[in-house]
């Protein structure tokens, strides 16, 4: 198991207190010969069924660590992909413009965490998911969306539509 792995486990199960949110690697790509990794987890939505988002991020091995230095952190580069999966069931979601936080994962031993928020757009019925990189001493610009259309699908609001 490599470090990364070790403190992503340690980092995600002290979040789980924070965000419940349930996230599975899919799919690890290497990218080159020190053994870099290119990780994918399939996450859901906590108060959301029928969604997956699938989140990449770059995962350094501990022979770049060793020849790069910064032994804690890994890049901001990620992206992310949302989806119907299922049939949609909407609980109790913040429906405010900064939305909720649904996902969290450390990308350093203390400074940075890779973050997904939701973002309900009422005007256009869709689902928006924010990824991006949050550090207490320098924000990261590095960002992507995904969106989920709801207009036109057969979606059950368990506290009726907004």
């Amino acid at each position: 198991m490599s470090f990364r792995s070790s403190f992503l486990s340690a980092t995600l199960a002290i979040a789980a207190f924070a965000a419940p949110v349930s996230a599975e690697t899919v799919g690890k790509v290497g990218v080159d010969w020190v053994g870099n990794d290119i990780v994918v987890e399939a996450v859901t939505d906590p108060k959301i069924k029928g969604i997956t988002c699938h989140v990449t991020y770059f995962d350094r091995s501990i022979i770049d660590r060793l020849s790069k230095g910064n032994w804690f952190e890994d890049p901001s580069n990620n992206s992310i992909a949302c989806r119907q999966t299922g049939p949609i069931e909407i609980g109790d979601i913040d429906l405010s413009k900064e939305g909720e936080e649904v996902f969290r994962e450390g990308m350093s031993l203390i400074w940075k965490q890779l973050v997904v928020n939701r973002i309900y757009d009422k005007a256009n019925d869709t689902l928006i998911y924010l990824i991006h990189s949050r550090q207490v001493v320098d924000g990261s610009a590095k960002m992507a969306i995904s969106t989920v259309p709801l207009f036109d699908q057969p979606v059950t609001w368990t506290n009726g539509k907004p």
